[in-house]
């Protein structure tokens, strides 16, 4: 995720970082660029139509379809930000649930049990970077910690690594009730917390692995590139060869916002707009050392 200061407003105008949709999209811009002024040549040189009158009405029309298409951008764009927003809450969630148990296990757990202490120090962190690792679909050992009789090797890469993770920490809680050291009622005040990991690791499966419905999305692409297309028609006759640039910068302001949802719309993943989940992993190991 980038940081940046939002009143620094002539860093973000002069300055393009690696997210910026401009080096994505200056390819097909340099394209779009050269077909509108092929369009105003052939308009002004070789077809000569001095009646304007002519295509007035496809001026109108792009008029009524470029509303048509800010509302499905609008759309497209909070609907995608309410994926990447709540996938922010699910991961908040997290780091609140991860300080609460561990909050409570320190208030429970005898000072001379030191075991079951680094045995929960250890893999309630490991549980954060589990779930970021199989949401962006990758395992990486060097990331979990051995602690309290747990080794890496009882881990099966190739089953839900969290999940295993989350059957470790419910079997020592309640190894703990049986043996004594956590009451009934002690477990019951713990419960929620362990159940919270499974619900938020379904949840950002949820969105993870339910995309934007395919034709709504290809049929965005389409209408972005036939109106841009058929765009140049409409303005030649009125800008010229001013076309040119007119043109060009219509379409970057409608693919980048088309882009820019892609981006947003899985939250998990790597790209420089997705969520900090690295950071918010090594914050809930730090947190979690010092409460331990």
């Amino acid at each position: 995720m980038i940081d940046y200061n939002p009143k620094d407003w002539f860093t973000f105008i002069f300055r393009f970082h690696q997210a910026d949709t401009f080096r994505k999209l200056l390819p097909m811009i340099v394209v779009i660029s050269v077909y509108s002024g092929l369009v105003a040549w052939l308009e002004a040189e070789v077809w000569e139509l001095p009646d304007t009158s002519r295509v007035k009405n496809v001026s109108m029309l792009h008029s009524l379809l470029g509303f048509v298409l800010s509302l499905l951008l609008a759309f497209r764009s909070n609907s995608a930000y309410d994926r990447w927003w709540e996938g922010r809450k699910l991961w908040g969630s997290l780091v609140n649930n991860s300080r609460n148990f561990a909050l409570k296990l320190s208030a429970l757990l005898p000072a001379e049990d030191g075991e079951s202490r680094r045995l929960f120090r250890a893999m309630i962190p490991n549980y954060a970077f589990a779930l970021k690792n199989h949401l962006q679909g990758q395992y990486r050992p060097e990331e979990l910690v051995a602690a309290g009789g747990f080794e890496l090797q009882q881990l099966d890469a190739s089953k839900h690594v969290p999940n295993q993770l989350a059957a470790v920490l419910v079997r020592k809680t309640y190894e703990l009730q049986k043996q004594g050291v956590l009451t009934g009622e002690q477990l019951l005040s713990v419960s929620a917390e362990l159940q919270s990991f499974t619900d938020v690791c379904g949840a950002c499966e949820r969105i993870l692995n339910t995309p934007v419905p395919f034709s709504y999305s290809v049929f965005l692409k389409k209408f972005i590139f036939f109106y841009v297309m058929t765009l140049p028609f409409g303005l030649a006759f009125n800008l010229g060869y001013y076309v040119i640039p007119a043109v060009a910068f219509t379409f970057y302001v409608l693919a980048s916002m088309e882009l820019i949802a892609e981006e947003i719309e899985n939250p998990f993943g790597t790209d420089a707009n997705d969520l900090p989940t690295d950071r918010i992993s090594a914050n809930i190991r730090r947190h979690v050392e010092e409460i331990l």
